[in-house]
């Protein structure tokens, strides 16, 4: 018999709120975390908006000591996860074997801003000035590796890096350990800090960002409509606390909802851009559906990836009607992008968590900024406004450069 797994805690840090009771609030009220850049001069870059997290000062979680040799992506993590962990009430309970229990993150780019710094000094003043935590503050696994040791997780920690779709592939790979009979508690998401000179240059130079909305940054994110012109860098952490279900039963846990099913494809296409027909997308949705043991019509909801590039949304929605034919026109499907950006790889850890409360609160988030309908882009995306509507089954799809495409499936509980 497959093991059940359920969701029993969750952990946020967003441009729209640190902690989950004020990020989702903040989700149902419609409010958009994206503005001008302000952690350096962006004034002669193409792009000059994001979603940053606001508000944040690590010295609020850590002593300086820590700081000073821990990259911002990694900080990020800690926070989330710590809250999830308490969230789940894991802190509170004997805990008898840490080696049945995971971390399981997913990330893009590590510690983007200590690669920035570590260079500007080797150029200028020569290699013996890189300050000497550069590699730890800087590779990816940190965020794990971090994470374990903060709250004693002896189990497997890892950290998957499929782009855009990391965040995804880390909860569905999680899923598979306590599946498999791994490990009975594993805690998943993603995280990520990609906004820098650097970063947001890079991906400038990719044409791949917004560079029309500067005046308006709150405009910019603008999944489905006819008006987008790329994607907005947004970041933070999104964690959740993945268990066996008779374990979580059996020390009376909280359940947001059951983690049913995931599939993973490769488009084998193109380095940046998905296949055009979407097949590959819609593969992911299929496998993720059979995974689940669910029946095409009996899913509500889609967070899209819907990054709000003119190549992704109509190629997703191309995806979405591969997959579920004439249904595809009774779903609700949002980006949530909308109102955060595009985290990176942290992008399949916040939208899993937003799906996970669509669905535990039957409520189907806003995708803000759909002004115009692009005509190829014909499906229900909830414009505007949030709505009430039952949800029996949702998805959380991510698609990542590569062609990485990843898809979450959660039940109601």
């Amino acid at each position: 018999m497959v093991r059940r797994v359920v969701i029993t805690g969750m952990g946020i840090i967003s441009p729209i709120g640190i902690g989950l009771e004020i990020f989702w609030n903040a989700v149902k009220t419609e409010q958009c975390g994206i503005d001008s850049i302000t952690r350096f001069d962006a004034s002669l870059l193409p792009c000059r908006v994001a979603g940053e997290v606001k508000n944040y000062n690590g010295e609020n979680y850590f002593d300086k000591r820590f700081l000073q040799r821990t990259g911002l992506f990694s900080q990020f993590a800690i926070v989330a996860g710590q809250e999830a962990w308490r969230d789940s009430g894991l802190d509170r309970f004997s805990f008898d074997d840490p080696n049945r229990c995971g971390v399981l993150l997913g990330n893009g780019v590590g510690g983007l801003e200590v690669d920035d710094e570590s260079h500007y000094k080797l150029y200028d003043k020569g290699c013996s000035k890189i300050p000497a935590m550069t590699i730890p503050k800087m590779i990816a696994n940190e965020a794990a590796g971090n994470l374990s040791m903060f709250l004693g997780i002896r189990g497997s920690a890892h950290v998957i890096v499929t782009a855009c779709a990391s965040g995804g592939d880390a909860i569905g790979f999680a899923l598979d350990r306590i599946r498999c009979n791994r490990a009975d508690v594993m805690l998943a998401g993603g995280t990520e800090s990609a906004i820098t000179e650097y970063g947001i240059g890079g991906f400038c130079q990719l044409k791949a960002l917004s560079t029309g909305f500067n005046n308006t940054p709150q405009r910019a994110s603008r999944p489905f409509d006819k008006n987008r012109d790329g994607f907005v860098m947004g970041e933070g952490a999104g964690i959740i606390v993945l268990e066996e279900l008779e374990h979580a039963q059996q020390r009376g846990a909280k359940i947001y909802a059951e983690l049913a099913g995931y599939g993973a494809t490769a488009d084998a296409y193109h380095l940046t851009a998905p296949s055009p027909d979407g097949e590959g997308g819609a593969r992911a949705l299929r496998l993720a559906l059979r995974d689940a043991e669910l029946q095409p019509e009996e899913i509500d909801y889609i967070n899209a990836h819907g990054t709000s590039t003119p190549t992704n949304d109509p190629v997703e929605t191309r995806s979405v009607k591969t997959a579920f034919d004439q249904h595809a026109y009774k779903l609700a499907i949002s980006s949530t992008k909308s109102m955060i950006g595009h985290t990176l790889g942290a992008a399949g850890g916040i939208e899993t968590i937003i799906t996970a409360l669509a669905v535990r609160d039957n409520f189907f988030p806003a995708t803000l900024n759909l002004d115009t309908p692009d005509p190829e882009c014909d499906l229900d995306y909830v414009p505007n406004k949030g709505r009430q509507g039952e949800i029996r089954a949702a998805l959380s799809m991510s698609l990542g450069f590569g062609g990485h495409n990843s898809v979450i499936a959660i039940k109601k509980f």
